[in-house]
């Protein structure tokens, strides 16, 4: 997606080989018109697959969650990180390590908002150790959902996720794939505009 790139060029921050700052315009401040742009994306990848809900976790895929589902018409509900006292104990359960804030919690889902049968697409904002993405997928499975697939905003495919999804056989699509990057080259893509410096 030619437009996310240009923006991951001009306003991300390349703070190592391994971390990308965006939160200037993705998952902090959120730029409404990008997100916008973006649920449309996957929206029009994954129009075949009759799709009923949108799956993410809190917080950073929400956004992207919530505008893919409105382009698409259709539910997108978020995973919790933490249990709320209005939560009941009828949810499916993941265990995920965050690569960012180097923690491990428990997520759940309501068990009334994830039906068996349901085709559930997953979307998050980031494609990295893909620790968060298996956990949905966990979690879709243990609903006895149909997981149609996985749309991730940026990957960076020089990490281990999209490896761990595909052994499971799920499709992938996301809409800006990082070959490599480093604060001193800055971001070499995969695909569209080819190399940025940011």
């Amino acid at each position: 997606m030619k437009v996310l790139q240009e923006r991951i060029c001009q306003d991300g921050n390349v703070l190592s080989d391994t971390v990308l700052k965006v939160d200037a315009f993705l998952n902090h401040q959120v730029d409404s018109k990008l997100a916008m742009l973006i649920g449309e994306e996957f929206a029009k990848r994954f129009a075949k697959e009759n799709i009923t809900k949108v799956l993410t976790i809190e917080a950073s895929g929400i956004q992207f969650a919530m505008a893919t589902g409105f382009a698409l018409q259709v539910p997108f509900v978020y995973a919790k990180k933490k249990k709320a006292i209005t939560q009941s104990d009828d949810v499916y359960t993941a265990s995920v390590h965050s690569f960012t804030r180097k923690e491990t919690y428990q997520i759940s889902v309501a068990k009334a908002y994830l039906k068996p049968g349901e085709r559930v697409l997953i979307v998050d904002d980031f494609l990295a150790t893909g620790a968060a993405l298996v956990g949905l997928c966990d979690i879709v499975k243990e609903a006895g959902a149909e997981l149609v697939g996985v749309g991730a905003v940026i990957e960076k495919s020089f990490q281990e996720g999209r490896g761990l999804l595909e052994e499971r056989g799920i499709a992938i699509h996301s809409l800006a794939r990082i070959k490599s990057m480093s604060p001193e080259t800055g971001i070499e893509f995969i695909e569209e505009i080819g190399a940025c410096k940011s």
